[in-house]
């Protein structure tokens, strides 16, 4: 398997398809590169190529205790950028991964980008504060944290139904879909599992968002119950410079079915 050892020593696994201009993907929690694979494909065939990584903690990259952290997981991406001499990329992160792509921005600059996609993502800040009252209550992420901690595996079987819009009137659901989101959240580490839920739901991304100088995409499902979006989306793409807002109307969180077709079409018509 590929992968790249971090200065700390941690092993990062990446895939790496196709040749072409490259698009880099940043998957959410607690998942890891394979939730990506049907982007993967999409854009290599288009002429792309493809380059996806486990997060530490996350799939089969090292269970690392220390280091669970967005600044960190910011880092690991540009070790991968600058080992594999990544230039002029799309950067594209779903959910948690808007959120590293965000900091990995924010730290790093973007001189090895070209672009960039945040897809359901956690910027600029998820939690409520007296700053940010359309935010969510800390109550839902203690909640987050304690279901991970007593039954992870049932609390991730559950945790499909709002990631997919699964208990919406009417939704086709996809018992394979589920199954997938279970085995590639029990990959992930307990520790790393558990801290993270801190990096995505406390981090404030607002500085981060400012740094951006290139074109981004901000596309987000307005039934998204994971990332509800008055706090997200709309208030990430004010910040952003040059951003272009997409919304999909009763669309959920995770990409399946009909919102999956329409976020490959956004994709490759914004990579061009």
């Amino acid at each position: 398997m590929p992968t790249l050892t971090t200065t700390d020593g941690t092993e990062i696994f990446y895939k790496d398809w196709g040749t072409g201009p490259p698009v880099v993907f940043s998957h959410g929690w607690p998942l890891n590169a394979d939730a990506w694979d049907g982007q993967l494909r999409l854009v290599a065939e288009h002429g792309f190529r493809a380059i996806a990584h486990d997060r530490r903690g996350h799939g089969r990259s090292s269970q690392t205790w220390q280091g669970n952290d967005m600044d960190t997981y910011a880092d690991d991406l540009a070790q991968l950028l600058d080992a594999l001499d990544i230039r002029d990329a799309v950067v594209v992160g779903h959910s948690t991964g808007g959120g590293e792509v965000a900091r990995y921005i924010g730290r790093h600059g973007t001189s090895r980008l070209s672009k960039a996609v945040l897809l359901g993502a956690v910027p600029p800040l998820m939690l409520r504060t007296d700053a940010n009252p359309e935010g969510t209550p800390i109550d839902a992420f203690d909640a987050i944290r304690a279901g991970v901690a007593a039954d992870r595996s049932q609390f991730y079987q559950d945790l499909t139904d709002p990631f997919y819009g699964f208990n919406r009137p009417g939704a086709a659901v996809s018992q394979g879909v589920r199954d997938a989101f279970w085995l590639w959240s029990m990959q992930v580490g307990l520790k790393a599992a558990y801290d993270c839920v801190k990096q995505f739901s406390e981090t404030d991304f607002t500085q981060d968002l400012k740094r951006f100088d290139i074109p981004t995409l901000v596309v987000h499902g307005d039934d998204d119950q994971i990332v509800p979006i008055q706090a997200a989306g709309p208030k990430s793409a004010e910040l952003i410079k040059d951003a272009t807002l997409k919304v999909h109307p009763g669309r959920p969180h995770g990409l399946y079915g009909d919102y999956e077709k329409e976020f490959n079409a956004d994709l490759l018509a914004f990579i061009g």
